[in-house]
């Protein structure tokens, strides 16, 4: 890990959501009873309700509720409950009054083919998210794992033995959640079993430098990368030997990606390059590669989870955004002037593949000073990005949350319109100089931070609600559901398991951390 420098601020350098709808009450009636003087026809339709949007419903999981009764006359529970058990014995039901509910005829006449539409147009909303038991039944199990989390207390901890191999810059867990690996700043790899915290190999020579930065393709097959500006991939079924080295950067190699879809791995370093490499044709020399993108100051490159999009922090404060992301053509401009003017939609409307948007986020505090973007997540769903800023003069760090904006920008060169900022909160400025890396947990729900001796979890609000839940009209600050400080020097990266309810973190000098509940 490097002491990176102030950058120039002034270098040369979209699933957003909108508002829910509220949920069906799960004691209304579904049919109107019979009304005092004389019956009302029932209306054509009346009883064929949407599904419910069961994703803000009260009830629990798996009880579908019913919705709200969409034509006049609506009927309190006690009286439909009274109207169906005549209707079983074979008894017409005697009349009795029924109780409106209060306002005009006429609003409540009108209420049903607007509630109706209204209600369908939401579940159809709530189906395009994804969301809902019948879309995501998964989602609602997460409440309980963050639960979990939020009871892990400090003496929970388990150390791993690392701390004859340099400071820890950063752990990622294999997909399956089986293994754990440590990239170390003494040129080594760490793998451990997560599970029995039992030490599984060392991979004493992975790089001939600090080892930055490692990114699983499958259960299997993991890349690092390091200092010596190489990239070397590895077989955890034979891990005495590489599966190959990379070569094409110039500079400290500092981020990996991968895209499932097309099998090209993504990487960035200080020589300011995106280089594309194709592992369907990979060899014991190699894999072809391509320079895919150029720019100063680079400091982190993401994909989105659907590869839709790449987003690049820089160290002067910017942050580039590749739509319509297309990693076959590659963009040799580099000045900022002219990557602004790629935004310009076609005539026919269509905004360019890999049409690029330059961006200055608002971070709190440093409004009139420049800021460094030192660490980049995505939101699991990609809904919102998750940037770690420390001000130019090193006395002020910030986590900060985006949500992704829809639509194409208000002004063609404005800055700040495809991402807003929804939350917010000042760290500990401690460990001048190194990077801290952070993350979402594998639901979004939560964020992991490393703060000070420890780390912190981080919620969007107290009960851990998924960002689209509560998105606030201002930026709000983020909540602390729990802090967690076992470490003895700086930490400098976290990491959730994909698979269990466990964090891991490491510090600076070489110790590695795993809280989880003990039951």
């Amino acid at each position: 890990m490097f002491t990176f420098g102030p950058g120039s601020p002034g270098g040369d350098g979209t699933a957003g959501t909108g508002t829910e709808e509220p949920a069906s009450h799960a004691g209304q009636a579904t049919a109107a009873g019979p009304l005092p003087s004389p019956p009302a026809p029932p209306q054509p339709g009346a009883d064929a309700a949407p599904p419910p949007s069961p994703s803000r419903s009260p009830r629990r999981p798996g009880v579908p509720s019913l919705p709200p009764a969409a034509h006049a006359g609506e009927l309190e529970p006690h009286a439909a409950l009274d109207s169906s058990a005549a209707s079983t014995q074979g008894e017409p039901s005697p009349p009795s009054p029924a109780r409106r509910r209060p306002g005009p005829d006429c609003r409540a006449g009108g209420r049903g083919r607007h509630g109706l539409g209204a209600r369908l147009f939401g579940w159809l909303r709530e189906r395009s998210l994804g969301r809902g038991l019948f879309v995501d039944p998964a989602r609602d199990n997460f409440r309980t794992m963050t639960n979990l989390y939020g009871s892990i207390h400090p003496a929970d901890s388990v150390y791993l033995s690392t701390r004859t191999h340099g400071a820890v810059f950063n752990l990622e867990y294999s997909p399956d959640g089986s293994v754990l690996t440590v990239a170390c700043e003494q040129t080594e790899v760490l793998l451990f079993d997560p599970i029995s915290s039992k030490h599984i190999k060392t991979l004493s020579e992975a790089h001939e430098d600090c080892v930055n930065n490692i990114r699983f393709l499958d259960n299997r097959l993991f890349a690092t990368c390091s200092d010596d500006t190489t990239i070397a991939l590895w077989d955890l079924r034979k891990l005495n030997t590489k599966v190959c080295t990379l070569h094409g950067h110039t500079s400290w190699v500092k981020n990996i990606e991968y895209d499932t879809n097309t099998r090209l791995l993504v990487t960035s370093g200080f020589d300011g390059n995106v280089i594309i490499w194709d592992t369907n044709r990979c060899t014991e020399d190699g894999c072809p590669h391509k320079k895919f993108f150029h720019t100063r100051f680079l400091m982190r490159m993401r994909l989105t989870p659907d590869c839709s999009k790449m987003l690049i922090s820089t160290s002067s404060g910017y942050l580039l955004i590749l739509h319509d992301l297309d990693l076959t053509k590659s963009l040799e401009v580099g000045s900022y002037p002219i990557l602004r003017a790629r935004r310009t939609t076609s005539s026919s409307g269509v905004s360019p593949r890999n049409s690029l948007e330059v961006l200055t986020p608002e971070v709190p505090g440093e409004r009139d000073r420049g800021n460094c973007i030192t660490s980049l997540q995505l939101h699991p769903k990609g809904w919102a990005t998750l940037l770690r800023c420390s001000s130019n003069t090193d006395d002020q760090e910030w986590t900060c949350v985006y949500e992704f904006q829809e639509g194409a920008p208000v002004r063609p060169v404005s800055p700040r319109c495809s991402l807003r900022l929804t939350h917010y909160i000042e760290e500990a400025n401690v460990g001048r100089g190194y990077i801290k890396e952070l993350c979402f947990s594998p639901d979004g729900r939560m964020i992991s931070s490393p703060h000070g001796y420890g780390i912190r979890l981080l919620g969007f609000d107290k009960q851990c609600s998924e960002l689209i839940d509560c998105l606030p009209k201002e930026a709000s600050p983020l909540r602390v559901i729990r802090s967690l400080y076992s470490h003895n020097d700086v930490v400098l990266t976290t990491k959730f398991s994909p698979t269990h309810c466990q964090i891991a973190s490491g510090c600076l000098s070489g110790r590695v951390s795993l809280y989880q509940p003990k039951f």
